[in-house]
């Protein structure tokens, strides 16, 4: 192969290469994520705008982050290490270890204060109560957690106990698909369930 055929080659190939280039960028960078994001806005459109709670016109939340709720007259999520407590920006669990002392220690604090929150409590601690998710901004809660939370909302709403808990099993959210994961109950969703049916005190 003489000096112009090389040449030629090399060309040819270099065109080749930047042609794929183009077409990989505008098919992938630029079809594909628009193609992507217009299907779920028609078949999804509520969870591809983030699943955001409006009321009165205004948004208030997402159903898809969990919240800080620390009055009395609400349901209370899982603890949070995210940043400094339910920080979308930052996500992650503690990350220490089953034996760590530090776990330990603040694990018990977590137990303690609620039992302080909850004196009228007769149900176990619920586990997702005391440990924190490994996102830290999970707004699910198992319907164990509602459960044991129920007398003191109740009481701060001046409901009945049993009302309150009819309330939770009606947000009781199956396993995805009869199979994924376990039944949950949105605290976001309940709280509004909450102050729909009897306003907060």
């Amino acid at each position: 192969m003489n000096a112009i055929d090389l040449k030629d080659n090399t060309l040819r190939h270099l065109r080749i290469a930047l042609v794929y280039t183009i077409v990989s960028v505008i098919a992938f960078g630029l079809v594909y994520p628009f193609l992507m994001t217009g299907m779920a806005m028609l078949i999804f459109p509520r969870q591809a705008n983030g699943s955001i709670v409006f009321i009165g016109g205004k948004p208030i939340a997402s159903a898809l982050i969990g919240q800080l709720w620390t009055k009395p007259q609400y349901f209370h999520g899982r603890p949070s290490a995210a940043g400094k407590g339910y920080d979308p920006t930052s996500t992650g669990g503690t990350n220490l270890a089953p034996t760590s002392k530090k776990l330990v220690d603040t694990t018990r604090q977590t137990i303690a204060a609620l039992r302080k929150e909850n004196p009228d409590a007769t149900l176990p601690i619920p586990m997702d109560l005391v440990t924190s998710s490994g996102s830290g901004i999970d707004p699910d809660i198992s319907p164990e957690a509602a459960h044991y939370q129920a007398p003191r909302v109740a009481r701060a709403r001046g409901m009945t106990t049993a009302s309150v808990d009819a309330l939770i099993d009606r947000h009781v959210q199956p396993r995805t698909f009869g199979m994924f994961g376990e039944p949950r109950v949105n605290v976001l969703e309940l709280n509004l369930a909450l102050d729909a049916q009897k306003p907060r005190t």
